[in-house]
């Protein structure tokens, strides 16, 4: 294991592309730092990869996995994200916002990502639909924070989100 340093906090995006560019193994999971979901998932998210069946996997909060109920807003907010781009990249996930994601390193690793916030999400969804490489989607343990606890997504970033999805659908 290393651990990597930014000098200063860049955002989400700038240390997952960080985190990326390190890589060595066959097999990248995103793991957000502040456990909203459980590790103990990994054997369920591995799984498809595992059995060649997909080559990136999005764990779904919205696919019957415990959950602790969530703020109704920020539900609402990722369920009209996820049917923009169901519709824009003609689709049916669940839950493309969901921080936990897989993928094969080779499925990047000539995907220049560019999002430095949370708009990792939406960019990396988009790129991945447009090359039509295969995804599933497995339940998730989802165990939410709220402001009081920490969590940093806001309103306005729901907006750079659907900037995000349809600046990637219409430029490559």
């Amino acid at each position: 294991m290393r651990v990597i340093y930014h000098p200063h906090n860049q955002g989400k995006g700038a240390a997952v592309r960080t985190g990326i560019q390190a890589a060595t193994g066959d097999v990248i999971i995103i793991q957000d730092a502040d456990l909203e979901y459980d590790p103990r998932d990994y054997p369920a998210l591995l799984r498809p990869i595992e059995e060649g069946i997909a080559e990136v996997v999005f764990g779904s909060r919205f696919l019957g996995g415990a959950r602790r109920p969530t703020m109704f807003w920020h539900m609402v907010a990722n369920k009209m994200l996820t049917l923009v781009t169901n519709i824009l990249y003609n689709n049916i996930l669940t839950d493309m916002e969901t921080g936990y994601k897989v993928f094969l390193r080779s499925v990047v690793a000539d995907m220049p990502l560019h999002a430095r916030g949370f708009e990792f999400e939406p960019e990396f969804t988009a790129k991945v639909l447009k090359r039509k490489v295969r995804i599933f989607e497995v339940p998730i343990t989802f165990n939410p924070r709220d402001y009081e606890d920490g969590k940093k997504i806001k309103l306005g970033d729901a907006f750079v989100a659907l900037w995000t999805l349809l600046k990637y659908r219409f430029v490559d």
